[in-house]
């Protein structure tokens, strides 16, 4: 849409700073904050309680048998739905006992716009969903932690892993397996948009709602004005990444941040 010229916000943030690359590509972004792919599951149904036997190292067995009603969302359309194909890739050759585990468990009848699959799983339509570790935290699910080989959480896996599979957009564009980064950039500076863009991305409701975070971040990529660089800098200086006074997000973020 913003690529489009049907949105103009202040601040775009991406679930996957792939999206930077194109078709957005600006000047600067950060990289803000990371996830984790895992399996949540409703433990009210049948096949819930399966995945809960089977556990982490076994979870997978019985999706192929097809004894669990899966949701997940498109991955033309949603950078969860590829990264659960590359996570099920992953899977295959970690594990000794699983192969070809997306060819075994994936059909179409699963794929959801990520709010649908949400409502889906909710209702118990569906025993359970790959989704982020966000999703299951902020809404109090049960789920499953996948290993850090396949969850593409661990910066450790980034380079000689995780960057082993890819998938290709209807676009034409390959994404390519990585680390789950977040990253946001303004569009149209203003005090007021640093001042947001900076609780958005140092704010401790990150952690607080499940996402990840690193000492490190923010990082920044490209040619970052100074303003948001001394704004996002003190903020680090005078409280930790991990744990802090909370700071509240403005009501007005959702006007002028767009996450995509």
């Amino acid at each position: 849409m913003i690529d489009e010229g049907q949105r103009d916000p202040d601040i775009v943030s991406v679930a996957d700073v792939a999206l930077f690359e194109e078709p957005l590509s600006p000047p600067w972004h950060s990289v803000f904050t990371s996830n984790s792919v895992v399996i949540t599951y409703n433990p009210d149904t049948d096949g819930g309680e399966r995945l809960a036997d089977a556990g982490t190292e076994s979870w997978y067995e019985p999706m192929v048998n097809g004894n669990v009603n899966i949701g997940r969302t498109d991955p033309d359309q949603d950078p969860l739905g590829y990264r659960a194909l590359f996570m099920l890739e992953l899977a295959s050759r970690y594990y000794d006992d699983a192969s070809d585990l997306r060819e075994q468990i994936l059909q179409q009848d699963q794929i959801y716009p990520e709010t649908s699959l949400i409502s889906q799983f909710e209702t118990g339509s569906i025993d359970a969903a790959i989704a982020y570790r966000n999703m299951a935290v902020e809404r109090d699910y049960e789920y499953i932690e996948l290993p850090d080989q396949i969850n593409l959480s661990n910066p450790q896996y980034a380079e000689d892993w995780y960057s082993t599979t890819s998938y290709t957009l209807p676009s034409g564009q390959e994404i390519q397996g990585g680390l789950i980064s977040y990253g946001s950039t303004i569009r149209h500076m203003s005090d007021a948009a640093v001042s947001l863009f900076d609780v958005h991305t140092t704010g401790s409701y990150l952690e607080e709602h499940g996402f990840l975070l690193r000492d490190q971040f923010p990082s920044y990529t490209g040619d970052v004005p100074q303003s948001v660089r001394q704004a996002t800098d003190q903020s680090s200086g005078t409280q930790s990444r991990l744990g802090g006074p909370h700071k509240e997000l403005s009501s007005t973020v959702s006007d002028i941040t767009v996450l995509i």
